[in-house]
């Protein structure tokens, strides 16, 4: 965008757009630095260590020993992307794909690829194909807990959005 209205040195990457009650709109642009001075902009109070979060994330994976998972072409062991949070080329993708597709499915509520977002400027439309995971995830979970009505009722959603 352009620079800090108040500092006039760093990016403005905080935007306030304040409207009064008689309708006038007056917007600020302001860096980061700037906004937390004027109390816009709450800084966190702890730091989350990304290492421990993908450790705590990548716990629970079961398989093959993790410590023998090597890409032939960079090197980088399955444990060392475990706790560097960096992946050393993009074959690393194929040869640690279990892994990495169980850490995307706990962060991601079980989908495995990135969904996107709708701008709010073209309004709420949902795509069928997210509400169709969401339901069968939905449909796995009734399945489970034995709710073969609610189960029966997300099947046949999820059939009526298949079709069309």
């Amino acid at each position: 965008m352009g620079l800090c209205e108040r500092c006039k040195k760093a990016k403005a990457t905080f935007h306030l757009t304040n409207i009064d009650r008689s309708g006038t709109k007056a917007e600020r642009h302001l860096c980061d630095r700037c906004a937390a001075e004027e109390g816009l902009l709450q800084t966190p109070k702890t730091t989350i260590d990304l290492n421990e979060l993908l450790e705590n994330f990548i716990a629970g994976s079961k398989g093959a020993d993790l410590s023998s998972l090597v890409c032939e072409q960079c090197g980088i062991s399955y444990v060392e992307f475990r706790n560097q949070g960096l992946l050393g080329c993009a074959n690393d993708y194929e040869c640690f794909k279990e892994q990495i597709g169980r850490l995307l499915e706990r962060t991601h509520d079980g989908a495995t690829h990135h969904t996107g977002k709708t701008p709010k400027s073209i309004g709420t439309v949902h795509k069928p194909q997210h509400d169709i995971r969401r339901l069968k995830r939905q449909l796995d979970e009734a399945v489970a807990a034995e709710d073969y009505e609610r189960a029966a009722e997300l099947r046949d959603r999820i059939r009526e959005l298949e079709s069309a």
